[in-house]
């Protein structure tokens, strides 16, 4: 075992020790706990999961390693985990167990099979990859179901060598435990974050360091025999710095000489590769079949130990061998084979002649079963071959189609990668090449799509393959950047797929489009009219009907053509976005252009398609487990329950897309969150923190950001009756012309301007607002619009405009502009000293902004009602009830609760253990001082 035996490798650790014991306390308390120890090689994380794993009596253990030569298999790591519980997976819900079933090879959808993680039956021949963060919740399912009846301690070593996708799974079941009777301790290396990035940055750490001074040279004396001179003692552990493997192992290479007297070369090598030549002199020591059974351990990343005597009988390995590697310490034969540690497995592989190491893979294909577990056999194949071999690559590229299906991109890019350096034709060689680039981009690798794209380029690829190149680095450049750097790539990729005959053509226009219209201001002489006028070409005249095609012409004339032109080809393509929402390719068009269609119905001032784009997403993201997607669904639907002044929801769908933009670690999505700050207008701080979101957004080049940031002041100062810091604001918000910006801007300009004493300031921007209103046609946009020119306007006309305004909002769900109606309509009467009707608009502008917790503007209401005559109190903090006592969360629960869901439908939901929400009921039912769920919507009614 790593870091020597328990007893000795747990010296001086009693502080680490003690640690542990409170997370197996805690679990078994049933408060969800999780810990990453890490450190260097050697230090004694593999110890102290030893000794973690003896400590938790009466609980139920399970182990998971990582190995280095396997992280190219999906799942294999996760599957290890769970293996032992897979006989409950009955008991969880059935899109996660069939989630799960798919992931680990059990099934493939609509058809099945019988293989495990890695498994060569057909996974790809049914059903789609389930979704990773859904199987992750499936695995949260199962480990809570499990310590239902023994808490559960999972210990999970060399973390580091996890397989993409296990680490991604695992991270996010840490980050949800809270009320489980689970432990979840990771050991991984501190400079090798896990597969593709530290995703298990942020996670309770625990540092584990070299032994102190005194438990070094007390360790060391320990397994010296005979004297050890002190100026020597005190140079070695000086060097290994209190490594406990390093003062084990590195003593054994010491002659008794260098032992006194210190007569040795000093090695200036990092402390790891001494560890590992340590490790290779006793290696290089062993007879040579010793040695070629430990190099087929090695390169055995299971464990197997039948699989291997298979592989020795092949080799010629007689029976003394294991005997001679278990004898020199290196390694353990069991249920299972064990390395003494990670190094040693490396220093075996990595040390063997190439010609010895392939004939042992070769030996592993053999004895490795072709149907159960054809993925491993083609690996293994892989990594014996010399020659490019057609066969193999193709059994290479069906592998790739399993992991697939199983939801393991990166798996498939690994195979896929090997495919194509297997492949004897030139042009197939480039084909598979452009595939392995395309599945390592979807696996979150843009540094190895970039290099798999170089040498497909080497290859002799077709018109319609470069362009798809062209676009797939387009969109590597895209996904770093969202501005304007990728534009002149996402261009050329467009063209060159349309002159191929790509059908992808429209689509990569569309993506082109995307990134002017995030560029925005900070674009590079390329902006979104030029992007739309190149467009224009590429629109399709054969699939009228489809709904991506119906957008891209409706932006091309929006943005070239002008409002009027687009407005109703647009509204044409949103309403063929709706009715794809039903499912199928056109459901998945719907998800895939969710961040452009939004921002389409918000500059036609189209509140009923973002409240169906918005619901339909949250829903179906949700029933699918689809978390790539779901943070950005609930951003969206915050940004519209702010608009509809429901600014508890609002926040509550804020809270619960920072989590699980934490636990994807998809890119942050400010603007729903600076959005409810800015309507709030509560604390000197929302300036400063919109401010701060803004220049985030535009240090990668998102120059809307520069929009939004002038926009969300000017509602803020707007709310503040600072009248002339919102019309600076404003002026600067309507300089570019920022999609689904603008249009808003345009109207805070107008009241900004009037309530400053510039009404001269305001003439031009009514202009625009009046085309842009007018292409959109909705109440919401002529609601706006007649406020607007009420604003300007006197006597009759003016009353006029104000109630038409209120008549038109009145009608939609836009909550908190139908207010702002009411206040600016009753200001005005009040100033034409219709008191009497001044006071019946500004009290329900209060009631309703109040009640929103439109706090500033609120409070300008509550002057102008003063300014009547009226007695308004301020709102006192307490007022706001017991209500908002609640956390986000916790309201988020109880709603749900009150609508009748169980503890389960409630998890699935949130994506949460039932015992987690019980957890939260239980901290709800004290707050609101009810005892049931039945009383749980009165209590929230009236909070």
């Amino acid at each position: 075992m790593a870091g020597g035996a328990p007893r000795r490798g747990l010296r001086g650790r009693r502080g680490e020790c003690g640690a542990l014991d409170r997370v197996i306390a805690a679990a078994r308390e049933g408060r969800g706990q999780v810990l990453v120890l890490r450190g260097e090689p050697g230090v004694g994380k593999s110890a102290l999961a030893e000794y973690l794993a003896g400590a938790a009596t009466g609980c139920r253990v399970l182990r998971a390693v990582g190995v280095e030569s396997e992280m190219e298999l999906a799942y294999a790591g996760l599957h290890q985990l769970c293996a032992p519980l897979m006989g409950g997976i009955d008991r969880i819900p059935g899109p996660q167990r069939d989630a799960l079933s798919v992931a680990f090879g059990l099934s493939a959808g609509s058809g099945a099979n019988t293989g495990g993680a890695g498994s060569a039956a057909d996974a790809g021949s049914g059903g789609r990859a389930p979704d990773r963060f859904l199987v992750g919740l499936a695995v949260l399912s199962l480990l809570a179901e499990a310590a239902e009846e023994r808490p559960l301690v999972c210990v999970v070593d060399d973390a580091q060598w996890l397989d993409r996708v296990s680490a991604q799974t695992l991270a996010f079941v840490a980050r949800r435990l809270l009320a489980e009777r689970v432990a979840l301790v990771f050991a991984a290396r501190a400079a090798e974050p896990a597969a593709g990035g530290d995703l298990f940055g942020g996670l309770p750490e625990l540092v584990v360091r070299g032994l102190g001074e005194d438990d070094a040279r007390a360790l060391l004396e320990s397994v010296v025999p005979g004297r050890l001179d002190e100026r020597v003692r005190d140079r070695i552990v000086a060097e290994t710095r209190g490594n406990p493997l390093a003062l084990l192992e590195l003593t054994r290479g010491l002659t008794a000489a260098e032992l006194a007297g210190g007569f040795g070369r000093p090695d200036a090598r990092p402390l790891a590769s001494q560890i590992e030549q340590s490790y290779l002199r006793r290696i290089g020591s062993l007879p040579a079949a010793a040695q070629r059974l430990l190099l087929a351990a090695a390169a055995e990343p299971v464990g197997d130990v039948p699989l291997l005597r298979r592989v020795a009988e092949r080799l010629d390995i007689d029976a003394d061998a294991a005997g001679a590697v278990e004898a020199a310490g290196l390694i353990e034969f069991g249920a299972r084979v064990r390395f003494r540690h990670p190094l040693v497995r490396s220093a075996a592989y990595r040390a063997a002649d190439p010609t010895v190491r392939r004939d042992v893979h070769r030996a592993l294909a053999e004895a490795t079963d072709p149907v159960f577990d054809a993925d491993r056999r083609a690996w293994h194949r892989a990594h014996a071959a010399v020659e490019p071999e057609e066969a193999l690559a193709s059994a290479l590229e069906r592998s790739a189609d399993r992991a697939q299906a199983r939801g393991g991109m990166a798996a498939a890019a690994a195979f896929l990668r090997r495919a194509a350096e297997l492949t004897p034709d030139p042009l197939r060689r480039g084909t598979r090449a452009l595939a392995a680039a395309q599945a390592a981009f979807d696996s979150g690798s843009p540094d190895a799509a970039l290099e798999l794209l170089a040498a497909a380029r080497l290859s002799p690829l077709d018109e319609a393959q470069h362009a798809r190149l062209s676009r797939l680095r387009a969109q590597v450049v895209l996904a770093r950047r969202r501005g304007g750097e990728a534009l002149p790539l996402l261009l050329d990729a467009a063209g060159r797929l349309v002159r191929a005959g790509d059908p992808h053509g429209p689509e990569a226009y569309l993506d082109a489009i995307g990134a002017a219209v995030f560029a925005g201001r900070l674009h590079d002489g390329t902006g979104v009219r030029e992007v739309a006028e190149a467009a224009r070409g590429a629109l399709p005249g054969t699939r009228p009907g489809r709904a991506t095609d119906l957008l891209l012409g409706g932006l091309v004339a929006w943005f070239a053509d002008g409002a009027g032109a687009g407005g109703p080809l647009l509204r044409t393509a949103l309403e063929a976005f709706g009715a794809a929402d039903g499912g199928g390719d056109g459901g998945d068009d719907a998800a895939r252009w969710l961040w452009l269609t939004w921002l389409v119905a918000g500059e036609l001032w189209d509140d009923g398609t973002w409240h169906r784009l918005s619901e339909h997403a949250v829903g179906s993201a949700r029933e699918s487990g689809a978390l790539g997607v779901l943070p950005l669904a609930l951003g969206y639907r915050a940004a519209l329950a702010v608009h509809t002044g429901r600014f508890d929801l609002a926040a509550a769908l804020v809270d619960e897309s920072a989590t699980l933009i934490e636990v994807t670690g998809n890119a942050p999505m400010a603007y729903p969150a600076l959005l409810l700050l800015a309507w709030r207008g509560e604390g000197a701080h929302v300036a400063q923190a919109i401010r701060g979101g803004a220049a985030e957004a535009t240090s990668w080049g998102e120059g809307r950001a520069i929009g939004g940031e002038h926009y969300l002041l000017t509602v803020l100062y707007n709310g503040l009756g600072r009248y002339r810091e919102a019309l600076d604001e404003a002026e600067r918000a309507v300089e570019f012309d920022d999609l689904a910006l603008v249009g808003f801007a345009l109207a805070e300009l107008v009241e900004a301007a009037v309530r400053s004493g510039a009404p001269g300031a305001a003439a031009a921007p009514l202009r625009r607002l009046e085309e842009r209103a007018g292409a959109a046609g909705t109440d919401w946009a002529l609601g706006t619009l007649a406020r607007s020119r009420a604003l300007l306007s006197e006597g009759p006309v003016a009353d006029r405009l104000y109630r038409e305004a209120l008549e038109r909002l009145g009608r939609g769900r836009i909550a908190v502009q139908l207010a702002r109606t009411h206040l600016l309509y009753g200001e005005w009467l009040r100033r034409e000293n219709r008191r009497s009707e001044a006071r019946g608009q500004l009290r329900t502008a209060h009631g309703m902004l109040r009640g929103f917790g439109a706090v500033a503007f609120a409070e300008r209401a509550r002057r102008e009602l003063l300014a009547t005559g009226e007695t308004v109190r301020p709102r006192r903090p307490e007022a706001a009830g017991a209500r908002e006592a609640l956390t986000a969360q916790e309201g988020q629960i109880a709603r749900l609760a009150a609508d009748g869901l169980t503890n389960s439908e409630i998890g699935a939901e949130l994506f949460i253990s039932p015992r987690t929400v019980e957890w939260h009921l239980g901290k709800v039912f004290s707050k609101l001082d009810v005892r049931s769920r039945n009383k749980l919507r009165g209590a929230l009614a009236g909070a």
